[in-house]
């Protein structure tokens, strides 16, 4: 029989539940004992599975990611453009079109490039060193080379530096909010767990890259590398796809149709020349050749590329970094957020949120670690030093505690645990701080917490020297200990069940419990024992703590359900806690949860049936978040994905937007990233939508623009071919209109602020077409438009003897004022405009309109510019008759708005608002 390979071998240990064996389970299948292995073994095993390292993926070489840059419909059209335009020797436009193929290329290989270093992220994240036993002896090796059965010394401060199954803890705590999401450093322990426990519930291993708060233990490496779950995390952001935005995937369907639509055009053109009026065939060639480069809109991708860019610093003075330029308008059309919630949802800051004592519940108000709230009882505000077991309470939890409090950077922080963190922030509350309480109430001794014993109490002298001891623990321990209970006036026998069913209900809404307890009487020989600590104490009340939610993330999310977007929240945190957090920031009207368990049981079919009727996620892993965002898409939504850990890394690459928070966020998430919120803020995200949207916006507008006035150039010259009428364009000229005016003028579109009716809109439609049929109807309309308008102009000036250059300089300003006065219609597809609102609340209009109006009495009256194109010299009379022109244009199309908005034919699809704005 063939022995497994390398890869086999890690399998087989990775398929292994080593949080189901104990410990000497474990040994006996790693074949490793107390003494750890012998450096011999060592070498073979590191042969066998390779070094404890995430391997590099192979990526593409420099050249061929450039390359592949080009590879887009529209590129192929600006290059086309500009191969037809170096044919017809107009050499400056050739220099714009592929300046801007080039920056777009150079723009998305510096972008990829950024992206593949989320990988480098995670695999930073291995602990360069480690501590293990091998011969019996203490070695540090470095950390690639640990092999599966190397028994692991972990101390406090520690990365984790493989998965390890621990033999043997001593008050070990893990922070894995990275790797799981869990908001507390987790208690570990050695007892086995069910096999099906997810991986925030196995207590009894210690996971490659999590992080040591406190304690030490000893265990057995059982996976190391690809094999572990920071390994596995690894290669889901190895295998995961990044999606194309929808904007992306519009425009490659809209430059496709177009490129078709304007080659079959240019066939029947120059056949209908040839064929019909008897052009020669070379001489129509080079006509039609002439029309395809007026008809492109090769400023498309560089409007575009500036509409975008503006959004990216707009969004920048929210706190939102941009770190793929389309993911801006993919913002947009999101139509649902999946968020994480420890510290995307909340503040990743314990508080205490409620107090229950004998007579009295207790709702405490605030922000995370900021000292700053109320106490309430029944909604009304009261003073804590009214309600001596209140009052007492509170002195307990301060004195009875080893964190500390501090304000950095305007910022409030904790060293140490986060619970005995949250119960300081309870004090200062009260004014009574930890400084104030070591100096008035001096401890002489402690018996520190340990999980044998669920407690961690204190000796004191207050300020008559009386003798106090206080404890803090698990509440059914400190039940335990306690006979009385302290009322309004005096102590009471215990009173049990009460205290069961305050510490139950409270439980159920997801609060961590504590129990307060007090003796007043001094230990013997004033040192604390186990043995003083059975009996004889004073319950002085229950508090639940919880990571609250962030208070703009409740009006953001409250926000975002007004914009027709979906909420949904998928933690690695306990079902309860997730349920309560999203009944307080409003996600989930039904209260359901689906674990992960739940999850793993699915198939793709079945999670897909289910996903959008659920709008909370606990227990998640990486993989389950990864299988939610894909069903989302599979089910035809725009999916944006916000986290902050390493777990949340494959997640965010796969959504149309993944969003990572860059105060508290780890690097592989910041790397995997579409955009990183600066201020770790959720609000933000409801704010970058905001933009998103009026980004699309603009975008179809400018679109809505552009097409009508090179479809009216184009048209003006067909319709002269076909009816064998004098050209009322030259070429030259019809570059100057595309060149010198009409980009001018559609840059301003970009500056067009976002509407009134922008975040009432419901999401757009995921496969909506970029040119819905009235976009359509609106386009061919202004072509039309322009070219009877333009036609007819000069024409009826030739019919009156007009010289043909006078009579070309007339069509050339006819067509530039037509866009000027159309220019002003876009800004609002369907709501009505004068010509003074028009211009007067947008600056950038007014700017673009006056710079494309003196760049028109240059090209007129300017012999230079006469000498270059044609010109001549036009008199009041004629200049009267091209503002007439431009206002038969603008009256035309605000009537065509007002026909629209009172026969009710706009379609829903614009994802207009068709009502006066």
């Amino acid at each position: 029989m063939t022995p497994p390979s390398a890869a086999g071998h890690a399998e087989i240990l990775q398929q292994t539940q080593w949080h189901a064996l104990s410990p000497a389970e474990t040994q006996q299948i790693l074949q490793t004992g107390p003494a750890g292995l012998q450096a011999a073994e060592a070498g073979n095993r590191l042969t066998r599975y390779g070094p404890n390292r995430l391997i590099p993926p192979k990526r593409r070489g420099p050249l061929l990611r450039l390359l592949l840059q080009f590879h887009n419909i529209l590129l192929y059209i600006m290059i086309a453009a500009a191969v037809i335009t170096a044919f017809l020797d107009h050499w400056l436009d050739t220099g714009v079109l592929l300046a801007a193929v080039i920056i777009n290329a150079i723009i998305g290989f510096i972008q990829e490039g950024k992206a593949e270093t989320a990988l480098d992220s995670i695999r930073a994240m291995l602990s360069p060193h480690a501590t293990v036993i091998r011969e019996g002896i203490r070695h540090e090796v470095d950390a690639a080379e640990l092999v599966p059965g190397d028994q692991v010394l972990l101390v406090s401060g520690d990365r984790v530096p493989a998965d390890i199954r621990l033999a043997s803890v001593k008050e070990l705590q893990v922070d894995e909010a990275a790797l799981t999401g869990e908001s507390l450093p987790v208690k570990k322990q050695v007892e086995a767990t069910l096999p099906d426990a997810p991986l925030g519930d196995r207590f009894n291993m210690a996971y490659s890259g999590t992080l040591v708060v406190s304690g030490q233990a000893s265990g057995f490496v059982v996976t190391t590398g690809s094999t572990t779950e920071l390994g596995k995390i690894n290669r889901l952001l190895e295998d995961t796809q990044r999606l194309s935005t929808p904007l992306l995937r519009q425009i490659d369907r809209f430059a496709v149709r177009l490129a078709v639509f304007i080659l079959i055009a240019s066939v029947i053109t120059f056949l209908l020349g040839v064929l019909w009026r008897n052009y020669a065939p070379a001489e129509m060639f080079m006509m039609t050749v002439a029309l395809i480069a007026s008809v492109i809109p090769e400023e498309l991708p560089a409007i575009m590329t500036v509409i975008l860019a503006l959004g990216v610093q707009r969004m920048a003075r929210h706190k939102a970094i941009i770190r793929r330029l389309p993911a801006v308008e993919a913002l947009g059309s999101v139509t649902i957020i999946c968020s994480d919630k420890t510290g995307t949802l909340t503040r990743n800051e314990m508080m205490v949120q409620c107090a229950i004592t004998a007579d009295d519940r207790f709702a405490v108000s605030g922000a995370g670690y900021t000292p700053a709230g109320e106490f309430s009882s029944n909604g009304q505000v009261i003073d804590p030093a009214r309600y001596p077991a209140l009052s007492l309470a509170i002195r307990a939890a301060v004195l009875c505690n080893d964190a500390r409090l501090r304000k950095e950077h305007g910022q409030w922080h904790v060293e140490g645990d986060p619970t005995e963190g949250a119960l300081l922030v309870l004090g200062e509350k009260t004014g009574f701080s930890s400084h104030l309480a070591n100096t008035a109430w001096p401890r002489r001794d402690v018996i520190p917490f340990e999980s044998q014993h669920s407690f961690m109490a204190t000796y004191h002298l207050d300020s008559e020297n009386e003798p106090w001891i206080f404890i803090k623990g698990a509440p059914e321990r400190i039940l335990a200990m306690c006979t009385t209970q302290l009322q309004q006036t005096d102590e009471q026998p215990l009173d049990i069940e009460y205290w069961q069913r305050q510490a139950n209900s409270t439980a159920a809404q997801g609060l961590r419990l504590l129990a307060l307890a007090c003796k007043r009487s001094a230990p013997q020989g004033n040192n604390l024992k186990i043995s003083d600590m059975q009996t004889g104490f004073t319950l002085l009340a229950l508090v639940g703590i919880i990571d609250p939610p962030r208070k703009e993330a409740v009006q953001a999310v409250a926000e975002c359900h007004r914009a027709g977007i979906q909420v949904k929240m998928i933690t690695g945190d306990h079902a309860e806690t997730a349920r309560t957090i999203g009944a307080q920031l409003g996600i989930g009207k039904d209260r359901s949860v689906l674990t992960g368990v739940e999850i793993a049981a699915m198939d793709d079919e079945a999670l897909r049936g289910i996903v959008m009727e659920v709008d909370i996620f606990a227990r998640t892993s990486p993989e389950h978040k990864l299988r939610l965002v894909q069903a989302l898409q599979a089910s035809h939504q725009v999916v944006a994905m916000t986290g902050d850990g390493v777990n949340d890394a494959p997640a965010l690459k796969r959504a149309d937007v993944g969003v990572a928070m860059g105060l508290k966020g780890t690097e592989a998430a910041r790397e995997a990233a579409d955009m990183v919120l600066a201020d770790d803020n959720f609000a933000t995200i409801a704010h970058a939508v905001r933009e998103g949207r009026a980004i699309y916006d603009n975008l179809k507008k400018f679109i809505l623009f552009i097409l009508p006035t090179n479809g009216g150039e184009a048209l003006v010259v067909i319709a002269a071919m076909l009816f064998e009428l004098t050209l009322p364009l030259t070429p030259v000229q019809i570059l100057w209109i595309n060149m010198a005016t009409t980009s001018a003028l559609g840059l301003a579109l970009a500056f067009e602020p976002a509407e009134h009716n922008i975040m009432s809109r419901s999401p757009r439609p995921p496969g909506e077409a970029l040119l819905t049929g009235f976009f359509i109807w609106r386009v061919l309309m202004v072509s039309v438009l322009m070219m009877v308008i333009t036609l007819g102009l000069f024409l009826w000036e030739l019919e009156n003897g007009t010289p043909i250059d006078t009579a070309r300089t007339i069509s050339v300003n006819a067509i530039v004022l037509a866009e000027m006065f159309y220019l002003i219609n876009s800004r609002h597809i369907f709501a009505p405009l004068t010509l003074i609102r028009g211009m007067a609340d947008n600056r950038s209009i007014l700017l673009a309109i006056a710079a494309c109006m003196l760049l028109q009495i240059a090209y007129t009256h300017l012999p230079a510019m006469q000498h270059i194109f044609g010109s001549t010299d036009l008199s009041l009379l004629e200049w009267s008759k091209v503002l007439a022109a431009g206002l038969i244009v603008f009256y035309t199309i605000e009537l065509e708005k007002y026909i629209i908005r009172h026969t009710r034919i706009a379609p829903a699809s614009t994802g207009h608002n068709i009502s006066p704005e």
